[in-house]
């Protein structure tokens, strides 16, 4: 697989910067807030309404983690389908059980709802119980990419184990690995000097820009309380044309 810079967007706007800042893929999803949440299938009609980019849609039911029961499991198979009618070329997912291991028959109904697309596994290998055996896994089942952030808080914490799965990924021709959270141009010189093999990079770009409201009842908030609904995050074309520019071309 050639280098990839995808961005995460959740508006048309900012997949707008996005494309026009670089981005060879987007990650599409809702709720970045929580950590992203299946996106609308109106909003990637809109992009595909502008743009042939590639197009990879994240499939989260709901904020938490990963464990998921049946009644969820078929919800996000057709979320799948759905999606997948509307031109998304392919899908971001990731079901654990219990213990930490991937929920192997879960994971193996929504890659048949995404038979024929590209699939990554989600940075639910970063709170799996090994994310060694959690990569393997996932090239045994077919998934051609795996996002993570070396199950550490960003991805500069955890380089040492980025720099095992590139390792793996080399001996085992095993799916590509997206280094993400945290990414920015700075991020992508040190990972590449450090690791001259890794070639995918994961990041959201974003910047907070203030609301238009001139009137602003405060004090009633619309979810977590202390999260500034006044300022709004969005992708940032000149944060992506520096990770691009970081990445050799």
């Amino acid at each position: 697989m050639a280098g990839i810079l995808e961005v995460t967007v959740e508006s048309l706007e900012s997949a707008r910067s996005a494309i026009a800042g670089g981005a060879d893929r987007l990650e599409l999803c809702s709720g970045l807030a929580v950590g992203g949440l299946t996106p609308y299938a109106e909003l990637l009609r809109q992009i595909r309404e502008e743009s042939d980019i590639s197009i990879r849609c994240l499939i989260r039911p709901r904020a938490g983690d990963f464990l998921y029961g049946k009644e969820e499991i078929r919800l996000m198979a057709a979320q799948v389908e759905h999606l997948r009618d509307q031109g998304a070329d392919g899908f971001v997912i990731g079901c654990l059980d219990p213990e930490g291991n991937l929920d192997r028959e879960a994971m193996k109904l929504l890659l048949k709802a995404a038979a024929g697309t590209g699939v990554t596994l989600h940075r639910s290998i970063d709170v799996s119980r090994d994310p060694f055996s959690t990569y393997l896994e996932a090239g045994e089942l077919g998934i051609d990419t795996v996002l993570t952030s070396g199950a550490a808080g960003n991805c500069m914490e955890g380089m040492e184990v980025i720099g095992r799965l590139l390792e793996l990924r080399d001996m085992q021709n095993g799916p590509e690995v997206l280094v993400g959270c945290g990414v920015n141009a700075k991020v992508i010189n040190a990972f590449r000097e450090q690791f001259p093999m890794v070639r995918a990079f994961h990041m959201s770009g974003k910047r907070d820009v203030e609301s238009g409201m001139i009137f602003r009842r405060e004090g009633i908030p619309m979810g977590v309380p202390g999260f500034d609904e006044w300022r709004i995050p969005k992708t940032d074309m000149e944060t992506i044309k520096l990770a691009r520019a970081a990445m050799g071309r």
